[in-house]
């Protein structure tokens, strides 16, 4: 804890859907937090209308043709500014750091994050494909050097929030999925599906990428992975169960058969909050879950013919290796590629297990076969959407 007795966060991706709710987050305990560094893919207006109003000692943004206009926008303020990728994974070791928060999006998270695992940085993970891309390395290095990660994913929060006290081995993780936008639909309606209809989530608001995977249940499919390297259980004992109303935000079964839920209401702040106060509970201001006024809470089981994604992330699991890297490089370009309408709903799911056959399978991967692997994938996939015109 630093001097002034406040945690300061590095906020990894602050213009995103997470990084603006931490910093709500960070405005509900202004005694507790501060904003220490702000960082953003692209989106400069908002970075800079961020520092102003937090102050950070400095703001990073990635893509390195926007410094000058974000230099620029906070000229009068005494913020460091910086911009690019290694100026990203440096900011993340200062020393007076304490959290990371990692709310980028996508493989692009998974350098930095290493970075601030190396610096002994508590690690609030919310870039689920940090470990779905590297979960070994990832798991290895922290142990190395002593860094904590807790999971901000409200499922894998909700896991985390169940283990606490408790010291008997998990016998099964429920992971809760919504459906998404598209559970009822059949397989024909599902092939004449638009980004705007995939884009409405009836439960959560996210940013574009992930909202599109939870469509199509990848986001699901991550997940599985996540858990895996987060609680340390095999593939079989994870299992996907669709529940619309998004209340059991998790479970785990254990040997004797109980079974702890974590319930709540929708909401990406408390799983936040709990990521930088664990192990206490600070109060909040935020909804309340009334029981009695809550709809019949409804279970079922995934269809992975509709929504195979999910399927192939189990088979990425069970091979190992670099396999989660290919799917997950697929799914990043399948995923931008149905958000500027040049791919189908269906054809994404076509194109990962396209891109999984043909990529080079590496067993026992390290830090630069992944970059190798990702690039890779990037390159097939994106012939494969090139090939569906």
């Amino acid at each position: 804890m630093n001097t002034n007795g406040k945690k300061k966060i590095a906020i990894l991706g602050s213009t995103g859907s997470i990084g603006t709710q931490a910093l709500q987050v960070i405005e509900e305990h202004p005694d507790l937090y501060e904003a220490y560094v702000l960082t953003a893919h692209n989106k400069v207006e908002l970075l800079a209308e961020q520092a102003r109003r937090f102050q950070p000692e400095a703001v990073v943004i990635a893509n390195e043709e926007k410094y000058e206009a974000l230099r620029d926008a906070l000229a009068d303020l005494p913020v460091k500014v910086y911009a690019g990728t290694d100026a990203l994974c440096q900011i993340v070791q200062e020393k007076p750091v304490d959290v990371v928060l990692t709310a980028m999006v996508g493989f692009a998270g998974l350098r930095p994050t290493i970075s601030a695992i190396r610096a002994g940085k508590a690690i609030a993970l919310a870039n689920k494909e940090t470990l779905v891309v590297a979960g070994e390395l990832v798991n290895r290095l922290a142990h190395e050097y002593h860094a904590d990660i807790i999971p901000v994913d409200s499922e894998h929060s909700a896991i985390f929030q169940c283990l606490a006290g408790e010291v008997s081995p998990i016998e099964k993780i429920i992971l809760t999925a919504s459906g998404g936008p598209f559970r009822t639909f059949s397989m024909e309606q599902l092939a004449t599906v638009t980004k705007a209809q995939a884009l409405h989530h009836p439960n959560w608001s996210m940013g574009a990428k992930i909202t599109i995977d939870s469509a199509s249940m990848m986001n699901k499919g991550f997940e599985v992975i996540e858990a895996k390297w987060l609680f340390g259980v095999a593939p079989e004992q994870i299992q996907v169960v669709v529940h619309p109303q998004s209340i059991v935000h998790s479970a785990v079964q254990f040997a004797d058969g109980a079974v702890k839920a974590q319930l709540g209401m929708p909401d990406m702040r408390v799983p936040i909050q709990y990521a930088f106060s664990y192990p206490i509970r600070l109060k909040s201001s935020f909804d309340r879950l009334d029981l009695c006024k809550t709809a019949a809470l409804t279970f079922e089981e995934p269809d992975t013919r509709r929504f195979r994604n999910l399927e192939l992330a189990y088979e990425a699991l069970h091979a190992g290796g670099n396999m989660p890297c290919i799917v997950n490089a697929a799914n990043e370009v399948v995923n931008r590629a149905f958000l500027e309408d040049r791919i189908g709903f269906l054809q994404m799911s076509e194109v990962i297990a396209k891109t999984m056959r043909e990529a080079a399978f590496i067993p026992q991967p390290t830090y630069e076969d992944y970059v190798q692997t990702d690039a890779e994938a990037r390159r097939i996939a994106a012939s494969c959407v090139g090939g569906t015109k």
